[in-house]
């Protein structure tokens, strides 16, 4: 995929202003959108507290819609585009979406700075599991793995 930095900084301009509007309309200051072959397919912003949805941040929203206009939950060949840097959550998102680049205007200090300030979740991933502030224990069950089980058993999966 080619694309021209003039292409990608209008691009990046579209997501900042978005973010702005949506600051106005009570979300927070994000705004993100998908691009492939040189066109804008969806967008999102973040409307966390509106929809009392602590996973509907900006990037989540626009791979959400960019799934739904492409008809796939494979975004290869597309950009993701964000107002900020990306958190760990939607970091992952792009990741598993399989988009091909991440492209972000402000960065996680400048977000610190404005009140959202996630190096917690950055530095939480170095630290070993039994040191988090918030337990996550795996307890052992004689039938765990049977939905992996189930899932290597269904010939017509989709694999992702």
């Amino acid at each position: 995929m080619t694309l021209s930095i003039d292409a990608e900084r209008e691009w990046l301009a579209e997501s900042v202003r978005i973010a702005t509007r949506n600051v106005a309309d009570g979300g927070g200051p994000f705004g993100a959108l998908v691009a492939k072959d040189g066109e804008i397919i969806a967008t999102g912003v973040n409307r966390v507290t509106p929809s009392l949805d602590p996973t509907a941040h900006a990037e989540v929203v626009a791979i959400r819609a960019a799934c739904q206009a492409l008809g796939t939950f494979k975004l290869t060949g597309c950009v993701l585009v964000s107002s900020c840097e990306p958190c760990p959550m939607c970091l992952a998102s792009a990741l598993w979406a399989r988009v091909d680049r991440v492209v972000f205007a402000a960065d996680r200090h400048d977000a610190a700075k404005a009140g959202f300030d996630d190096r917690a979740f950055y530095e939480l991933f170095e630290k070993p599991r039994e040191t988090w502030e918030v337990p996550v224990s795996r307890l052992s069950l004689k039938d765990g793995f049977a939905p992996f089980d189930a899932w290597l058993d269904r010939p017509d999966r989709v694999d992702y």
